[in-house]
């Protein structure tokens, strides 16, 4: 069985000649000379003076009804010149209609030479309109219309053309002097004009003619290729994804198999991101691009435009080494090698209306391009290489770019969403939500289920993607539990807080969601989720814990519902750091710190005294953990003037512990070293660093020159530093090897005393 990518690219290669039914747009325009008899020349953009003259000048507007020429203010109300009494001057004029005419040939699909012919002026003024009807072949050789409207003032009469079940409203406004707007349509199209609600618009209506002898152009039709491509896109909609196996590519059978969740279509044209857009599309892609915006709505699946981009890195190889040839020298060629790194994404999204999409950056597997080898002679947009170096072998770093055509079932959209990351999804959850509650609907409205199903696909990705994905504020959980919130999800927010806590850490920034959101549920389940949340998260995240309990504290829950999570957390609490989980380097933050202590106390003593003395009795087991100078001191300065803690034994005793502490330092003698004997406490033993030790204990030995090479004076310098040495080094760069100046310092003394000082002014604010 062929796969669905490549299927999908045989159909598609068939369709080669672009064009469409009609063709509109604008396009820069010099003033050209507009002259009409009985009214002179006509100022572009045009008065309400001349416009009245032109209407003076002109006559009703007949219609065809069979053999017959009819004016009938009921079904045609407009004003028309004929050509004779209409000429155009300007040098530039010229050009300015084949620049009109070459993109009318292209967006019609009209591959052979075709002409203008002026057929009429219209003046549309206020109420003007014409009923649908089709055009009549008025010169030999006409297929099309071509309408340009000039500069003027006015609004409504839009342009409406049908043609095989198909219609387009076209609105042509044309207010800037320097621009004309244009539309072009074949002539068994039906079309109307609307009425004209103010203003009056100007337009020159030309006959299109074929140049050559043979059959009249007609629209490009895709219907068999339309009809094929539906059915293999229902096809694929109603299929259950599978997903490719990393060894796919070495089996034949496993790739043909596999159903993309997607589909990506790779343009031919090259397209900036400036000019994407569906009505900008080129040749072939315009005529593939109008099958897939034709196919993919009645089979279910949404179609976007988008920039597709790989960025890869790895090894590179010599192909030739350097040397001298013929007297003159060639450098090293390098090549591309193993692929080490690289990452495939879609971005700069477009909607068909040619409107930007809210969508972010989204991963892709080569399994979802069509066809499956798009990507095989394909050269890189940009490519660099790097020469090797004394640690490092020679590398490169390339990148493509293409314009590309995406699909994917409508039903599958939140699935393909989730697999761009928190950057992606929480964004667009946001923006329903926020849609939600603008439109005051309830609960059953589809804009709530699109939220409440995007959030069940995060939340089924979240154990195996990274929660705290940079370093956003508020973090991602935190903002998904704003926008249930609003929602009143409980459903949705007991499972996204149950997935947090499976991931074992969360952050302090998401607490004041997390309690608002609790407060959506009835008591018992509000303990048992903030229990579940704090036994996940406590052994990494214990300070985010203690400040979303002492938070849920503050929002007067009943003793009853803190008791089990208050247990919890003390139970939790970090104890032997030989223990301790490793810590990523993403949660950085999540490291314990003085509040810890503070918010813990401050929210359990005020309603458990014992459990408030146990975990004292925790904290000062583990002195390695929650070290005196680093978390308890400063914590206590906190809680002694906290009046939530009056009283309380157990900050009591901590207060005491800390006070023997910093009492027992206090008491050390102190006073300058007496000689150059310096304090040693270098590990490492090499010859060099035992010499460094022998200068550190001579008591009469001030400074000491170390003459090495660089890499020795490198290490003795860093064993300085690892150690804390009193001493300052400089570099004496004089003769060779240069030498590594060390000279004694008392440091230590100077540490000591403002220790001294700083304990004697803690001991001072904790009362002692």
């Amino acid at each position: 069985m062929s796969s669905i990518a490549a299927e999908l690219a045989a159909i598609l290669s068939t369709v080669r000649r672009p064009g469409d039914f009609f063709v509109s747009g604008t396009t820069e325009l010099l003033v050209p000379g507009l002259e009409v008899d009985g009214v002179g020349t006509i100022a572009l953009p045009l008065l309400p003076i001349q416009a009245e003259q032109l209407v003076a000048a002109a006559e009703r507007a007949p219609y065809g009804r069979g053999r017959d020429t009819i004016v009938d203010t009921q079904v045609r109300r407009t004003w028309q010149i004929g050509a004779e009494r209409v000429r155009i001057s300007g040098k530039h004029w010229e050009r300015s209609l084949q620049t009109i005419l070459a993109r009318v040939a292209d967006g019609l699909g009209v591959a052979e030479p075709i002409a203008a012919e002026l057929y009429k002026l219209l003046v549309y003024d206020e109420g003007s309109f014409f009923v649908s009807h089709r055009d009549t072949e008025k010169a030999p050789g006409m297929f099309a219309t071509l309408v340009i409207v000039l500069s003027s003032t006015a609004a409504g009469g839009e342009l409406v053309v049908r043609h095989k079940g198909r219609e387009v409203r076209l609105d042509l406004p044309c207010d800037d002097p320097s621009e004309a707007a244009f539309a072009a349509f074949y002539a068994d199209c039906l079309h109307e004009v609307l009425p004209v609600a103010s203003g009056c618009r100007l337009a020159l209506v030309y006959n299109l003619l074929r140049k050559g002898k043979g059959p009249a152009p007609q629209p490009p039709s895709y219907d068999a290729e339309q009809t094929h491509v539906i059915m293999l896109l229902q096809a694929w909609a109603a299929s259950p994804v599978t997903e490719m196996h990393e060894d796919a590519e070495e089996d034949e059978i496993e790739t043909d198999n596999c159903v993309p969740e997607k589909l990506i279509y790779p343009l031919e044209h090259a397209y900036t991101p400036a000019e994407l857009s569906f009505g900008a599309l080129k040749g072939v892609d315009a005529a593939v691009g109008g099958v897939l915006a034709a196919a993919a709505p009645p089979a279910g699946c949404e179609l976007h435009l988008a920039l597709l981009s790989i960025e890869e890195s790895g090894s590179a190889e010599y192909t030739c080494g350097g040397g001298r040839y013929r007297g003159r020298w060639s450098e090293p060629e390098l090549e591309a090698g193993e692929v080490f790194d690289r990452n495939a994404t879609l971005s700069d999204w477009r909607r068909p209306d040619n409107m930007p999409s809210t969508l972010g950056s989204l991963p892709f597997d080569d399994g979802e391009v069509s066809p499956p080898d798009a990507f095989d002679d394909m050269e890189p947009d940009e490519e660099e290489f790097q020469e090797a170096t004394g640690n490092e072998g020679a590398s490169f770093e390339r990148t493509y770019r293409r314009a590309a055509l995406v699909l994917w079932p409508r039903e599958r959209f939140f699935s393909v969403l989730a697999r761009g990351g928190m950057a992606v999804t929480v964004p667009y959850l946001e923006d329903i939500g926020e849609r939600w509650r603008a439109s005051g609907e309830d609960r059953q409205s589809p804009l709530w289920h699109q939220a409440h199903d995007l959030t069940a696909q995060i939340v089924s990705v979240w154990p195996t993607r990274a929660g705290y994905e940079g370093d956003e504020t508020p973090s991602y959980a935190a903002r998904m539990l704003a926008v249930l919130n609003r929602l009143g999800d409980a459903d949705l927010i007991a499972a996204l807080l149950a997935q947090i806590a499976s991931g074992g850490s969360h952050s302090k920034d998401d607490n004041e969601a997390v309690v608002a959101a609790l407060g959506l549920f009835p008591s018992e389940q509000r303990a048992a989720l903030l229990e579940c949340l704090i036994v996940g998260t406590a052994g990494k995240s214990s300070g985010a814990c203690a400040d979303l309990f002492k938070r849920a504290v503050g929002r007067s829950l009943a003793v009853r519902e803190l008791v089990v999570p208050a247990t919890a957390l003390v139970d939790a609490l970090p104890g032997d750091p030989a223990r301790a989980p490793k810590i990523e380097p993403w949660q950085e933050r999540t490291r314990l710190h003085p509040d810890l202590v503070v918010d813990l106390l401050t929210a359990i003593a005020s309603f458990d005294k014992a459990l408030a003395q146990r975990a004292v009795d925790h904290i000062l087991m583990w002195p390695k953990t929650y070290g005196f100078d680093s978390m308890l001191v400063p914590a206590l300065r906190t809680l002694m003037g906290s009046a939530g803690v009056k009283g309380s034994s157990a900050v009591e005793r901590l207060r005491l512990a800390c006070v023997e502490h910093l009492r027992a330092r206090a008491a050390e003698p102190l006073q300058p070293p007496s000689d150059w004997r310096r304090p040693s406490a270098v590990g490492c033993k090499c010859e060099r660093c035992a010499e460094l030790s022998r200068f550190l204990a001579d008591p009469g030995q001030k400074t000491w020159v170390f003459k090495a090479a660089q890499i020795h004076r490198q290490h003795v310098e860093a064993t300085i530093r690892q150690a804390r040495c009193d001493l300052d080094t400089t570099t004496e760069r004089r003769g060779s090897p240069h030498g590594l100046v060390c000279t004694k310092n008392q440091k230590s003394y100077e540490r000591r005393a403002k220790q001294r000082t700083e304990d004697l002014a803690n001991l001072k604010r904790l009362g002692a």
